[in-house]
């Protein structure tokens, strides 16, 4: 009778059922190996304290303003038959705290009846014969000295004309759009409310002294996609500053052309908007689940609101805010914002544990000159992706290094994946360390080399399966090894998966958008706790698995490679340094938790569906002796 328990191979990773017929090494113990790990240790130690410092820091920057384009607010209220402060005051009680203003254009002083425009062929058609130029614009005053006081501000030439017995101001072009200061007395007014103004001033090339005339409030957030005197360096620093100790608005998603250099004299304020097109394809509760996040995990401190088309759903987006942002512990006030900085001896010191970690990593391979070779190249691509800065270039090696580390030192039992998992988070402490800064907390420096800290670790891995024998013999081995269907199926499967994870890293998912299903869990994880990431939960079970050694042949490689994207996945969430750091400890620490859970029932339905498949007989299944002679069966008898 043939055993119904499946073989299992006599050395853990066996690979001798693969196409190229390998076996997988066991791992190699370097005489180096416990002086690398000290000095590992040894940098741990300032890296520990940066990270302390970096919590204290966020710990203190946990309020934000929640604030409302003002012109819209006023827009809504008038087409509801409403006075702009009353509905501003609804919206109070729910907790906005916060106006967006807009830098006045002199059609605003023409809506407010303190000055009067005509175009010169209406008032031609008035004062025949008075000498007005059809093509050109006559403006007058209405309130005393308001149309003589705008020609000082600009570089269009302007003249004064008597026509009907009234002075004018004769344009050669429309005025009604060029800036003309801000509105300070609608500015004192709602600074007097308590409420956050954030000023936004227009540019101009006409305006002779633009930032001269900014009002007194705490942030600015520039139109379009560059600042006021991006495209002259002169200017650029007037604006500079003229900026004084206003903090400049940081927005997120509009990259804005000039901002680095007032961002590197004044620090900035993160803000989050959306695009009111956007805004309303979605219901209240997902627009305030989106600011919630954007508050509570991507550290912004002005949330930018535009009301809906209706009260009701912007009241609606409001409360449910209020509730999210209070769930989270956000304060909803004035932030007070201050720039963080890295002690740049404690980085120093740090920079030592990542090129500890990496020379081991190169030790430890079967091959030695391989691994020095692999080690040497993903140093030079790390420090290369980071134009040779020696911190964020460190930051990369460690962001590789470590998830791959401990998968290659020990892998052949379950408990390996708890090595796996804390050399991982070592590494979390460097990448922070190194990696956080002023520019990149804010999130204008971002993390070069996100895609590779996915790519890397998984090649540096699978490069230590290679077997202790001359290259070229493995090399012939696999060219020659006997490809069956059942391969080319997991091959196909195994670069499927990995192209999808590969695909949808990041914040956002272009070219692999989420389901309508994950989206509504996704925004049920992160309004009632931290959201894990896909990648944790499915890569973690899957290192479990390949551990356990419970498939046979290279299925157990492939699934070791599986837990890789997991440990990747671990240092890639701490990447993100605009993310408070415990905030993103909690999202690793919940993957690890529902992994581990996860993985260890996977490997009992695996041994259970193992055992099944072994020992399953059909109780219709016919005696071998029958099989083999089918002519000897009972046949009716004949009669006579």
């Amino acid at each position: 009778m043939t055993d119904p328990t499946p073989t299992r191979p006599t050395e853990r990773g066996d690979l001798s059922s693969s196409p190229a017929g390998l076996r997988m090494p066991p791992a190699t113990r370097h005489p180096w190996t416990r002086a690398l790990i000290g000095v590992i240790l040894l940098s741990l130690i300032p890296a520990l304290i940066l990270a302390v410092q970096r919590v204290a820091y966020e710990q203190t920057q946990k309020t934000v303003a929640l604030v409302m384009d003002y012109p819209a607010l006023s827009l809504q209220a008038r087409r509801f038959g409403l006075e702009p402060q009353a509905l501003l005051d609804r919206y109070k009680a729910l907790g906005l705290n916060g106006v967006a203003v807009y830098e006045d254009v002199i059609g605003n002083l023409e809506q407010r009846g303190e000055i009067y425009i005509l175009p010169g062929a209406e008032l031609a058609v008035r004062y025949p014969g008075s000498g007005v130029r059809a093509q050109n614009v006559y403006v007058r005053s209405i309130k005393p000295g308001a149309a003589e006081a705008l020609p000082a501000r600009y570089t269009i030439p302007t003249r004064q004309v008597r026509v009907g017995g009234q002075v004018w101001t004769e344009w050669p072009t429309d005025p009604r759009f060029l800036p003309s200061g801000p509105n300070r007395e609608q500015i004192a007014d709602l600074k007097a409310q308590g409420l956050t103004v954030l000023y936004r001033p227009y540019a101009d090339d006409a305006v002779r002294v633009p930032g001269a005339d900014w009002p007194d409030v705490p942030f600015v957030a520039f139109t379009g996609d560059e600042v006021i005197g991006a495209r002259t360096p002169e200017l650029l620093n007037d604006i500079n500053e003229r900026l004084g100790q206003r903090l400049p608005a940081l927005i997120e998603g509009n990259p804005q052309r000039g901002l680095d250099t007032l961002v590197a004299t004044h620090g900035a304020a993160r803000m989050f908007a959306m695009n009111p097109s956007w805004q309303n394809r979605l219901g209240p509760e997902e627009v305030a689940s989106k600011y919630g996040l954007a508050a509570s995990e991507r550290s912004m401190r002005l949330l930018y609101l535009r009301p809906y088309p209706t009260v009701g759903e912007t009241e609606a987006m409001l409360s449910r805010m209020k509730t999210l942002l209070a769930t989270k512990g956000v304060q909803v006030n004035q932030p007070v914002i201050r720039p963080f900085e890295a002690n740049p001896l404690l980085r120093a010191l740090s920079l030592v544990g990542p090129l500890a970690a990496l020379l081991l990593l190169g030790l430890s391979y079967p091959l030695p000159r391989l691994g020095l070779l692999v080690a040497g190249g993903s140093a030079l691509l790390a420090f290369g992706l980071n134009r040779f800065q020696p911190f964020e270039g460190a930051a990369l090696v460690a962001a590789v290094t470590f998830p791959a580390l401990g998968l290659v030192l020990r892998r052949h039992r379950v408990s390996d994946w708890f090595l796996a998992t804390g050399l991982s988070l070592v590494g979390v402490l460097f990448v922070s360390a190194l990696g956080a800064n002023r520019a990149s907390v804010l999130g204008l420096e971002p993390f070069r080399g996100v895609g590779l800290t996915l790519l890397l670790p998984l090649l540096l891995v699978a490069l230590s399966f290679l077997p202790r024998q001359d290259i070229r013999k493995t090399a012939r081995d696999v060219y020659t090894a006997p490809i069956k269907l059942g391969d080319i199926a997991v091959m196909a499967l195994g670069l499927a998966v990995f192209a999808m994870v590969f695909m949808r890293r990041g914040n956002t998912t272009s070219g692999a958008s989420v389901t309508d299903t994950e989206a509504r869990f996704r925004q049920g994880m992160q309004d009632s706790i931290v959201r894990p990431r896909f990648k944790e939960l499915a890569g973690h079970p899957l290192g479990l698995l390949g551990l356990s050694g419970v498939l046979p042949g290279y299925f157990g490689a492939l699934l070791i490679l599986g837990g890789v994207i997991g440990q990747s996945s671990i240092l890639n969430t701490f990447s993100h340094f605009h993310t408070p750091l415990l905030i993103s400890a909690a999202r690793a620490f919940i993957g690890l938790g529902v992994g581990l859970i996860a993985g260890l029932l996977l490997i009992e339905a695996v041994k259970f569906g193992l055992r099944l498949w072994h020992t399953y007989r059909p109780e219709t299944q016919p005696s071998p002796a029958s099989q083999a002679h089918p002519e000897t069966q009972s046949r009716p008898e004949v009669q006579a």
